[in-house]
């Protein structure tokens, strides 16, 4: 028997009616903030308010539900960063299947706790490996030792067609309101949801621009379509986007998005925080790092979308209130408005106050002062970060470090040095 191996609008359109009465059809909301900020019409499709707080529970149910009884008796099993595993701890309390879930050791323990809590009896939580490529591979010898079914988060015609459903209420949703798309944004972790929604898009919106979205530490996809032009694994990922961060897309959402999606952007990871400060602070709206992709993309494109009308997809919520710190820092750091030096600081009376008045801006913050260690009894090694008003004001500022220390050593230029010290 031949394995289909991609997906098509009709496969999409069944999965809606499998999923409908299960699923939270979530808002298209037009966004004003957003809209006044890059002078155009921006419509945010929430998908975290769906009921796991993220797009996840679409594929996951659609993919458990075509199951035959025999299959579903035996169990299933996934590898998640954690919106997917959120998505089959749902299905599995629902359809009252047994489901083990595999989670690497670094996922947010709010999104564990959110797993126990949907899945409750039904599901059995593994934490291991560090990234999702090493949890994947566990859990796959799990699943052939045991005869479980493995549910993928992505590549899997079943996930992608539960995942396209998106992109069908929000063409309902705009046609109530005599809307079109000019372009259209989401985020790609391994490929599912891109994959779904551009070939939902393709056939019923084909003048929709389709954007792909994806952080710049683990930009697995760009590599692969773009670069390289066949699938390609990634050596290292920044896991920082964690529900975005894989080392190798799927051979079905590689070539459903070669064919279907126009373009690439690769985000840094201190601009999605900012994104997610500014959703919060301006919006009321708490998006996690992969959720806020969609819409920290829009910085690229100011030029192009000016005056079109484009839909960004907010694909999950679940944000770990204990990270916000993690988020500010780096904000502050891609914002260039925090900055850490090495300094060798004289040991007398008056140095801290002679520093402040000949180094710093009128605005600037001392944020930290510590010790390394006293070299000598007339010098001591010390970090100090300070915040500026202004990023404008950094050239001034490292003029000044420069000649209070010529030998300072620049933090921020140095990423090993600032994750041991800071």
């Amino acid at each position: 028997m031949t394995v289909k191996m991609t997906v098509s609008a009709k496969d999409i359109d069944e999965a809606y009616l499998r999923i409908k009465d299960v699923v939270k059809e979530t808002p298209l909301q037009y966004d004003h903030y957003l809209s006044q900020k890059y002078d155009c019409n921006v419509y945010l499709k929430r998908e975290d308010l769906q009921w796991v707080r993220s797009f996840k529970l679409r594929g996951a149910y659609n993919a458990i539900s075509v199951l035959d009884d025999n299959a579903k008796a035996k169990g299933i099993t996934c590898a998640s960063a954690g919106n997917h595993a959120q998505g089959v701890a749902y299905t599995a309390k629902a359809l009252n299947l047994n489901a083990v879930i595999f989670m690497p050791v670094t996922t947010p323990l709010q999104k564990v706790n959110q797993v126990k809590f949907f899945g409750a009896d039904n599901v059995e939580i593994v934490l291991t490996g560090d990234t999702f490529d090493d949890c994947l591979k566990e859990a796959l010898q799990y699943t052939d030792k045991n005869q479980m079914t493995f549910i993928d988060p992505f590549n899997n015609i079943n996930t992608i067609s539960g995942q396209g459903t998106l992109a069908k209420e929000i063409l309902e949703q705009a046609e109530q309101d005599n809307v079109t798309f000019d372009y259209l944004f989401a985020a790609i972790g391994g490929g599912g949801l891109i994959s779904g929604v551009s070939t939902y898009m393709s056939q019923y919106s084909p003048n929709t621009q389709i954007i792909g979205v994806e952080p710049a530490g683990a930009s697995s996809m760009y590599e692969s379509v773009v670069v390289h032009n066949k699938i390609v694994t990634l050596d290292h990922i920044d896991k920082f986007v964690d529900g975005a961060s894989v080392a190798r897309v799927g051979d079905i959402t590689f070539d459903i998005a070669k064919n279907n999606v126009n373009d690439y952007i690769q985000v840094d990871e201190g601009a999605v925080c900012s994104t997610i400060l500014d959703m919060y602070s301006k919006q009321a709206i708490v998006a996690e790092p992969a959720g806020a992709l969609s819409v920290s993309a829009l910085d690229f494109y100011r030029k192009e979308i000016k005056g079109k009308t484009i839909v960004c997809v907010v694909s999950g919520g679940n944000n770990d209130i204990n990270r916000m710190k993690e988020i500010e820092e780096r904000s502050l750091l891609y914002e260039e408005m925090k900055h850490y030096f090495i300094l060798n600081f004289p040991q007398r009376p008056g140095a801290l106050k002679e520093f402040v008045n000949d180094v710093l801006g009128p605005q600037d913050d001392i944020t930290k002062f510590e010790y390394l260690k006293k070299s000598s009894q007339n010098t001591g090694t010390v970090i100090i970060g300070i915040q500026l008003k202004n990023h404008e004001d950094l050239t001034q500022l490292k003029n000044n470090v420069n000649h209070f220390d010529p030998s300072n050593i620049y933090i921020n230029e140095n990423k090993m040095l600032y994750s041991l010290l800071i």
